[in-house]
């Protein structure tokens, strides 16, 4: 039986597409880093070792990163309990990454690198940490599919500048990292110079609690599905290195830059598309259920491909199911939260199942891959994703 419904403010479309654009400058902030300037700064300084130490940078950042996250999830309830808002603490983070980007690129050696990814970690999350309950305390329930979906926006719009970044071969490194906080920043500035709604987490009376058992199959769901995203988001270059050994990495950079711009282009509409329908339809299992489908069968798709070609349309179709699925499951979660007053702390915790991944999935790919064959993690992130996907059919209680 649905519970009753917790009021929102209502907010105008251009604040859900202002959101959207923040929502794309904290991806901005992480995406190009981690995908391709973090892997060619780290075969830079590390060569052959450079899978051992890209995990290591990925473990210990996501390890810095779940932390950071709970804790400035944590802070921003507090501040608004205060009447504070949570926006002072993106504005903090966007100031706190800009000097991590500076550290990374100084660093000469493994340790240096690895230390500045932690900083690295811990700012940007200062700044992704207050945005989801941002959303969660200013969009309406029934806005909510169309918001979710618009987060699609930020991987084309960070895959676009890495696209960019790589494609001219004269510029510096230092240069690339530099740009990267800046573009960040000038995204995130319109969320931040709107006024929060006050009052936004309070809850209206005899509004029924919703059961944790529910946010927590949906995060297990969530966190399954990330594993995939946190393997390939780090290592989706060696993977066509795996396939083209001959080729020049620099090369295989720029294919792969365009190549993620054009996979995270496409599902916008189609997540925009399937948001709205689940909005009006009230049910967004279904959806979740095929999105997920898709993106197994572009993991085992990458799993048998013996080129580029054959791995690029793999990518493609995991791709389109992944982003629809998450865009969705934000949807999805924010409704299953449970007391409007821990948004933050309880999204923090739900962000876990971002970071986790980040935690696991460069282990399975120390274990299970090596720079000339990823054909095993590959099935195995397929498996896996399969069970995230059937496990929303767990998830009971509804607004």
């Amino acid at each position: 039986m649905p519970l009753p419904a917790l009021s929102r403010p209502a907010r105008p479309t251009w604040f859900l597409l202002a959101f959207a654009l923040a929502n794309a400058g904290g991806v901005i902030g992480y995406l190009p880093l981690l995908t391709l300037l973090l892997p060619l700064k780290i075969h830079a300084v590390a060569g052959d070792a450079r899978i051992p130490v890209l995990s290591l940078a990925a473990i210990l950042g996501a390890v810095a990163a779940s932390a950071g996250n709970v804790l400035f999830g944590w802070l921003s309830d507090r501040s608004v309990a205060r009447g504070g808002g949570r926006r002072r603490f993106v504005a903090g983070g966007l100031v706190a990454t800009a000097v991590s980007y500076a550290l990374v690129a100084a660093a000469q050696g493994p340790v240096a690198i690895v230390l500045a990814i932690v900083l690295f970690q811990l700012a940007i999350n200062a700044v992704l940490a207050p945005l989801l309950p941002i959303m969660a305390d200013e969009v309406a329930d029934e806005r909510k599919g169309v918001a979710a979906a618009l987060l699609a926006l930020g991987n084309p719009a960070a895959a676009f500048v890495s696209a960019l970044l790589v494609a001219d071969e004269t510029m510096g490194d230092a240069t690339r990292l530099a740009i990267i906080p800046l573009l960040a920043t000038l995204a995130l500035l319109p969320l931040l110079l709107l006024r929060g709604e006050a009052g936004a987490t309070a809850a209206p009376s005899g509004a029924a609690m919703l059961p944790r058992r529910d946010l927590w199959i949906a995060a297990a769901a969530r966190l399954l599905m990330q594993l995939a995203s946190s393997a390939l988001s780090l290592y989706l270059l060696y993977v066509f290195e795996s396939v083209a050994p001959g080729e020049r990495q620099l090369t295989l950079a720029r294919q792969v830059g365009t190549l993620l711009t054009i996979c995270y282009v496409i599902p916008l509409p189609l997540a925009l598309l399937v948001g709205r329908w689940s909005d009006r339809a009230g049910r967004r299992k279904p959806f979740l259920l095929g999105a997920g489908a898709v993106a197994v069968a572009g993991l085992a798709a990458m799993a048998l491909a013996g080129d580029t070609t054959g791995a690029a349309i793999g990518f493609g179709a995991y791709s389109v199911g992944s982003a629809i699925f998450l865009a969705l499951h934000s949807a999805f979660a924010l409704q299953l939260l449970p007391d409007p007053r821990r948004r933050g702390r309880d999204l923090g915790l739900l962000n876990l199942t971002n970071t986790i991944p980040a935690l696991i999935g460069p282990l399975l790919t120390w274990t299970l891959a090596t720079p000339q064959d990823f054909a095993l993690l590959l099935t195995v992130l397929a498996v896996l994703t399969a069970l995230g996907t059937v496990a929303v059919m767990l998830v009971r209680a509804r607004r």
